[in-house]
């Protein structure tokens, strides 16, 4: 038997279908720069690129990605000796969700084979310039290993940790803008085997507050 959360996805989808195919072929899609032009050093984080498979790619479709390990040189405050963890960013942006395209569920992009899902919750968290994004926290599990996870929808300057909200907007929006366009944005560092939980989530915290006023050079408002 199917669950209901089954059948909210199926109609969502079908409703999403209908409203598309209704208004149209094309798509108003805003100027934007490409991801790769995302600065390459927050703070003291430095990137480095990390290129998806090609079957990766095969399961995103088409859109513009972003995934990078910006690597820093903070210390862990309970062994002043140990680095702190580096952080992972991905970002997939998608100009047009009209032919299937569409933005994965977090869970469907996090680590796969052996990972659970520990925790889960939505709060809200502001930028360095003062601008607040409501977003998704998880804490998955792999064994001993540890990971924190901050993610969110951003679309036409909302930002949306549900991804269900996030399908209701962009049918919305595709009735009253002819826009369909969104991006998933997904920050994760591993909780190391000599920190709290409580540092993890400072240090993905301050890297996106850091890394968040740049995303509407990517992703239009």
């Amino acid at each position: 038997m199917k669950s209901p959360r089954f059948w909210v996805v199926i109609l969502l989808l079908t409703a999403t279908t209908f409203v598309l195919q209704s208004r149209g072929d094309a798509d108003r899609v805003p100027i934007s720069q490409p991801l790769s032009q995302m600065p390459d050093r927050f703070g003291d984080w430095t990137a480095q690129d990390v290129p998806l498979t090609d079957d990766t790619l095969a399961v995103l479709g088409k859109g513009d990605f972003l995934n990078r390990i910006y690597t820093g040189q903070q210390t862990v405050a309970a062994d002043p000796g140990l680095r702190s963890a580096p952080i992972s960013l991905f970002i997939g942006y998608f100009a047009s969700q009209r032919t299937g395209q569409t933005m994965h569920s977090p869970q469907n992009c996090l680590p796969g084979a052996g990972w659970t899902f520990d925790s889960q919750r939505y709060t809200s968290l502001q930028d360095i310039n003062g601008k607040n994004y409501k977003v998704g926290e998880y804490v998955i599990s792999n064994g001993e290993v540890k990971q924190f996870v901050i993610y969110w929808y951003q679309a036409h300057g909302r930002s949306i940790p549900n991804e269900y909200k996030a399908k209701l907007y962009m049918v919305a929006d595709a009735i009253r803008m002819n826009r369909t366009d969104g991006a998933l944005v997904r920050v994760i560092t591993q909780v190391l085997p000599s920190e709290s939980l409580d540092s993890a989530q400072a240090r993905a915290t301050r890297f996106t507050q850091q890394m968040a006023p740049n995303l509407p050079r990517f992703i239009p408002d």
